[in-house]
């Protein structure tokens, strides 16, 4: 189905509500029945009709059709956050006893149920070198039941083989699952790749604003239909209308703010690498990247995040660099309409800083809307702090 089919009409049945081109915030936590024998249908399969909206609502699935089609998935659910998403798919698919295969520095919350949250139930987690075929298999045990993939990793921008691995978890009797948040669908889709289950956090490039948060599962009918039964329904993390209202009209402009941010970021990424204040740059589209031959052949496009390193190296320059910046936002996140940087070592104490270690001297940088000259300028007086 075409982009702007998915977009702008797919799931918008504009003759139920007023032929209003934007749809409804059905914002309501109940509905009601006029047959006692619907009311029994809908209790006891609550993904069949409206019922509560804990489990489906009118406007959470007009999303939920559009981001499932965009990632070529047969359905989705749509989360309170990116977290809540990975938690769910995570926790459908594995059981006290059983082993996980994790890439190596995964997303903090995912890091954090892998090694607080699921050993309370025997369950352990391996973590590797993600681009490997042959770290995949060796880490591989007769009780690993789910493979997690993050490609690209979104700080150093490590990429696995897709199609490979989900090759190899189908013979085995594998679940994996993939944070696709860097990507987003347009960019690259893991589910005709083979993958079970694409993650994104809607938070970031769907929304677009940095004023809503969402996370994203799509699937097969017979795997999102399992997490719904349980642990969406349980959990009670679904998504609340008013901010399904808001990653609709996200989406509306989602392919032109990609669009603009890719170029912004081959400019911005240009006059990094030539800059002398920079050591290395990390950027999946870029020819020096370490497996730039795989990015280019899995990922349509690299967005708007890269990593650099100073050459002036040590905390103090880093603090400098990121301080000095004067339009650049320093915070957490990416996606947005607004450029943000990240040191690596704001997420440390300054007595664990490291100077040996490179990732320790990582700067994440995400190029949002700007004019591209603007950010240039900025980054250019903060480099020039360092002389």
């Amino acid at each position: 189905m075409n982009f702007s089919e998915i977009i702008n009409e797919l799931g918008e049945d504009r003759e139920n509500y007023f032929r209003a081109v934007a749809p409804p915030i059905v914002q309501t936590s109940n509905f009601a029945f006029k047959k006692v024998d619907d009311m029994m249908n809908a209790l006891s399969d609550e993904g069949s009709s409206y019922l509560y909206s804990r489990g489906i609502n009118p406007t959470v699935d007009i999303l939920r059709k559009k981001l499932a089609a965009l990632d070529e998935a047969e359905d989705c659910l749509v989360f309170n956050s990116g977290a809540a998403a990975i938690f769910a798919g995570i926790l459908a698919n594995v059981k006290a006893g059983d082993h996980i295969v994790s890439v190596k520095a995964p997303y903090t919350w995912a890091q954090r149920m892998f090694d607080v949250i699921l050993p309370r139930f025997q369950v352990t987690t391996s973590y590797i070198e993600g681009g490997s075929l042959d770290n995949w298999k060796a880490a591989t045990k007769e009780n690993t039941s789910f493979y997690y993939l993050e490609s690209p990793n979104s700080w150093d921008f490590a990429i696995q083989p897709i199609e490979e691995i989900a090759a190899i978890a189908k013979q085995k009797g594998i679940v994996t699952l993939i944070d696709n948040s860097y990507c987003t669908p347009l960019y690259q889709r893991p589910i005709p790749m083979g993958i079970d289950l694409s993650m994104q956090t809607a938070t970031k490039y769907i929304g677009g604003h940095s004023d809503v948060l969402g996370g994203v599962l799509s699937g097969s009918s017979a795997m999102i239909k399992k997490i719904f039964d349980s642990e969406y329904l349980n959990i009670g993390s679904g998504i609340q209308p008013f901010n399904a209202w808001l990653l609709i009209r996200g989406l509306r402009t989602l392919p032109a703010r990609i669009e603009r941010i890719t170029r912004s970021t081959a400019e911005v990424v240009a006059f990094m690498k030539q800059h002398p204040q920079v050591d290395t740059l990390l950027f999946p589209h870029d020819p020096g990247f370490p497996q730039y031959e795989l990015a280019k052949k899995q990922m349509k496009g690299a967005c708007g995040l890269f990593t650099f390193s100073l050459k002036n190296k040590g905390r103090q320059s880093i603090v400098k660099f990121c301080e000095s910046l004067k339009h650049v936002l320093m915070a957490v996140s990416w996606g947005g309409h607004e450029s943000l940087v990240i040191p690596k070592c704001a997420g440390m104490k300054a007595s664990d800083f490291d100077d040996s270690n490179e990732s320790h001297h990582y700067i994440r940088m995400y190029v949002g809307l700007e004019e591209p000259e603007y950010l240039i300028n900025d980054l250019n007086q903060a480099l020039a702090s360092l002389d």
